[in-house]
Parts: structure tokens; sequence; C-alpha cells
């Protein structure tokens, strides 16, 4: 990351990441299954993972993963919906912070 200690710099430096820093920016923690299997306390969240919400509004609920956007560094999750004031229901968009990888989706082998 940056070098500079300065706030300014670290949000500018954030605000400008290119998309391979990104991917590394939109991770979850592990469930403590996971945590021992894979070695590691968190990883980057991927379409088809399956979380908990760990906190805020829709804490308790998981599903999969239905996107993930690395320019808003928001996450959609299957069944965690907002309802507009028009009546229809679209996902709501969470921090990757505010949820818990319970199960993982294939990951390709690079």
């Amino acid at each position: 990351m940056v070098k500079s200690s300065l706030p300014r710099k670290q949000r500018l430096a954030r605000y400008n990441a290119p998309l391979h820093v990104r991917q590394k920016q939109v991770a979850a923690h592990l469930s403590k299954e996971l945590r021992t299997a894979h070695k590691k306390r968190s990883m980057p969240l991927h379409k088809g993972d399956t979380v908990k919400v760990m906190t805020g509004k829709y804490r308790g609920l998981s599903g999969k993963v239905i996107d993930v956007s690395l320019t808003r560094r928001i996450v959609a999750i299957e069944g965690v919906n907002v309802k507009k004031q028009s009546g229809k229901e679209i996902p709501a968009n969470l921090d990757p912070s505010n949820v818990m990888i319970t199960v993982l989706s294939e990951r390709k082998k690079s």
C-alpha cells in the first residue's frame, strides 16, 4: 500500500487503487471452520460464496453473494433486500467488513 501515514494520502491511494488491489480490499472474515482449514483469517469475496451478515440492520441473515462491485467496494447478497418506495425490492448493498464467509465457492487455481 502507501508508505505515508497521512490520512489524506491513504484515502487518495484507496480511491485511485487499481482493480487487482481493490479485489483484496473487498475481503471478509472466514468462519472458524474455514479459518482452521485454510490457515487464513480472511479472503476476498467472490460471486457464489455463502456469507452471514454480522452487523447492521440485516444481522443474522445469510445467503449467497450475487454481486461484488470492485468500483464501489460493496457486495449484494441473495435474500437481503431493500424495498424501494415504488414497491420494488432490490439487493441491499453491504460493506464486505460486515459479513463473514461461511462456505467458499469454487476458486480457480492459478
